[in-house]
Order: C-alpha cells, then sequence, then structure tokens
C-alpha cells in the first residue's frame, strides 16, 4: 500500500465538510480534524510530488497574492503551492495598481477576482489591521458572489495577519511532527517560544501568537518567555490557555529565556514589538505622524538593547533536553556574527541547524496547498486516489 493510499484512508475517518468552500483565517477556528486534514492532505501532496506525479486539480484559474508587506519564503511559498494544483499565480502590486489612485478594498476585492480560485493575503504590520483588511476583501467577494458579478467565490489564505501566521505555524508543527516521528510523540514535549534580541525593531507579533495559539492544541509544554514589556495580544494568551487545559498540556508565561530553555525539547527564540507599542505605531501612521514614528522607533531600538542577553547562544542551547533542543525559526533571523554584530542566535548555532530549518520551511509551500486543495475539492479523499491512480508523470527533459 502506497504512502498516499495510507494518508487518504485517515483522510476518509476525518469531519471535515465544513472546509469545503471555507476560509482560512486562523488555526484556532479550524476543528482538530480540520488540522489533522491539512497536515494529512500536505504529505500525501508531498508524496505524490516526490514520486514526480502530477497533483494538478486544476485545469484554468488565478491564485491572487497581495503582500502588503516584505515577503521570501512565504510568497514563493504561496506560488509554489499554487502552480502545484494546476492554478496561475498573479502578484497584485498595489503600488503599481489603481490602489494609489484611490481605488477601494471593495472594488479591488471583486476587480482581481473574476477567474480566481483562491486569494492569499499577507497584512501584519499594524495591530486591527491586518485581519480588518482581510475580513473586509473577503466581503466584497461574497457580496459580488451573491449578486452574480463573480461566477464564484475565491477563497481565502491567510498569508499572515496581525493576529496570527497560520500557514507558517502549521509548516512549523509538520515540521516537529516528522522530527518527533508522529503527532502521538508530541504530548509532554517542552516548547519554549521566546523573544530574542534583535538590531531592528517592528516585528510582527503573529508568529509567536501563532505558535502557542496551535501548538498548546497537542498537549506539549508551551513557555512564552519575554522581558517584561514585550507582551503580545492577550486574547490569544488566553487561547493558549484555553487549549492547553484541554488537551492534557500546559501554558505559561515566564520574564526568563533560561527558565524556559531550560530541559526544553523545542527553542524557538524569534523577536517581535510589545503590543502596546505596535498599537501606538498603528495610531501614529493613522495619524500621518511621521515625527512621532520616528521618534517610536528609536524608542523601541533603545528598549530593545537594553535585552541583548536575550539571544540563543551556545551556552542557551546547553540548558536544554540534553543539548539537543530542535531549534526553530520563520526565517530571516537576526545571526549574530553574519548579518548582525549581535542577534537572535549564534552564528555556531544556526549553522548546526541550517538543515532542519530548511526542511522547517519546505512544508509551507504543501501546507498551503493543502488549504487551498481542501477549501476546493469536493471529495479530497476521492481526488487524492484518483491522482494517484491516473499516475500522470510531470513532464521531464
Amino acid at each position: 500500500m502506497s504512502k498516499t493510499e495510507k494518508l487518504a484512508q485517515h483522510l476518509e475517518k476525518l469531519r471535515i465538510n465544513n472546509m469545503y468552500k471555507n476560509d482560512f483565517y486562523w488555526t484556532w477556528d479550524k476543528t482538530d480534524d480540520e488540522l489533522d486534514a491539512i497536515f494529512t492532505v500536505a504529505d500525501a501532496l508531498r508524496d505524490l510530488r516526490e514520486r514526480n506525479i502530477s497533483t494538478k486539480v486544476f485545469d484554468s484559474g488565478l491564485g491572487i497574492s497581495i503582500f502588503r508587506d516584505n515577503s521570501t519564503r512565504t510568497r514563493f511559498s504561496f506560488a509554489s503551492a499554487c502552480n502545484l494544483l494546476g492554478l496561475d499565480i498573479k502578484d497584485l502590486d498595489e503600488k503599481t495598481s489603481q490602489i494609489a489612485h484611490g481605488e477601494t478594498v471593495r472594488e479591488t476585492a471583486n476587480m482581481v477576482s473574476f477567474m480566481a480560485d483562491v486569494i492569499g493575503i499577507r497584512d501584519d504590520m499594524f495591530i486591527e489591521e491586518g485581519h480588518k483588511y482581510q475580513k473586509t476583501f473577503m466581503d466584497a467577494l461574497d457580496e459580488g458572489y451573491e449578486k452574480g458579478i463573480l461566477e464564484q467565490r475565491p477563497t481565502l489564505v491567510n498569508l499572515q495577519c496581525d493576529v496570527d501566521h497560520p500557514t507558517q505555524a502549521m509548516a512549523d508543527l509538520l515540521h516537529v511532527i516528522h522530527e518527533m516521528g508522529g503527532v502521538e510523540n508530541l504530548k509532554g514535549k517542552k516548547v519554549a517560544m521566546t523573544w530574542a534580541y534583535s538590531p531592528s525593531y517592528g516585528k510582527p507579533l503573529s508568529v509567536p501568537q501563532g505558535i502557542i495559539g496551535l501548538f498548546t492544541r497537542f498537549g506539549m509544554d508551551v513557555v512564552l518567555a519575554h522581558p517584561e514589556g514585550y507582551e503580545i495580544l492577550p486574547e490569544v494568551e488566553e487561547i493558549a490557555a484555553k487549549n492547553a487545559q484541554e488537551s492534557g498540556g500546559s501554558f505559561r508565561k515566564v520574564n526568563s529565556m533560561e527558565e524556559a530553555f531550560k530541559d526544553a525539547d523545542i527553542v524557538y527564540p524569534k523577536s517581535w514589538a510589545p503590543f502596546k507599542a505596535m498599537e501606538k505605531r498603528t495610531q501614529l501612521y493613522r495619524e500621518g505622524d511621521k515625527a512621532g514614528i520616528d521618534a517610536l522607533e528609536k524608542e523601541l531600538l533603545a528598549q530593545n538593547a537594553e535585552h541583548k542577553d536575550w539571544s540563543c547562544t551556545e551556552d542557551m542551547m546547553k540548558l536544554t533536553k540534553d543539548g539537543k533542543a530542535l531549534y526553530m525559526h520563520c526565517l530571516p533571523a537576526d545571526i549574530s556574527g553574519l548579518s548582525c554584530a549581535e542577534g537572535e542566535v549564534d552564528n555556531s548555532v544556526f549553522d548546526r541547524y541550517i538543515e532542519p530549518l530548511y526542511k522547517e520551511a519546505s512544508f509551507k509551500p504543501y501546507i498551503i496547498a493543502a488549504m487551498i486543495f481542501l477549501s476546493k475539492v469536493k471529495d479530497p479523499v476521492a481526488a487524492l486516489r484518483s491522482l494517484e491512480k491516473r499516475g500522470e508523470k510531470r513532464k521531464e527533459f
């Protein structure tokens, strides 16, 4: 029996009917079965790809990406996922579109979606704005579809907002599942999601929020560590605590990187900006207060510099379980002695984990493809089996 068939048989057992023609905003909106289905389909698509079997379920259509912040990994992961399934990809550049001339979100949403099957949006820079933009965009598509303007209503994949980074968090967890030898081995594993020093400011909160919001679903002991003043969204902390209670794991907060790293199985040192500062920055941008923004940046850089000891050093790694915790990062990392003088992680630590870091990143295209697949394919089990039975080889020259 092939790996894809085993995965198809597992998929048959899951209750996932609500995923068809549905969006993906954040992980805590999804059931355990729905998360399981995404991991399962991602693994199946990867198996087929590795055997050079075509996974195209579309013969036409578009995947539209809207990146309102810079991106490399997520941008190319979304493009790869669309291509894997047979969709063409078009990146909407707001600077060269009519948006720059005052076109509304409502109008843009309908104008770019005439033959689109999926919309991927990244809007992560401003508190209370990223998710709001995604919701406004998709509400406009609901209206366009209901009034017959659009033949079909495209699906949203959240490529990062101010609240969650679901494609990153799920790719990270699928990496952990493979590294730990199965989801059944996650329970009781200690995860240190910690702040780390960066010589830049304004990094989004959605990665740490996504990690604590997802990893607590699987019975893991998740520790969120940061210096005082670097709090994240309190409502996401509440979600993490609730998830941990329901899964038999734990969630706690500490103000010590050493305490978080002690006996940890997984460490995720990553810089982010304080929630209150991001709120203030959002308000300054709304007011067009450039002087205020510049002053806030100087203030936050000075605040960061007070915590240069929050770094993933060789000594810090020795505190982890047997000194061999799995080091993780969404990339790019601020690497001490390489990309900056002092940063999130020592060059020697980063270099030692570079292969698993690349493996971690490699799961994201398949996670995104699985999200699209499950939202657009009515019978995903039959579709997987059909792809394998057809066995159409990708063209080789």
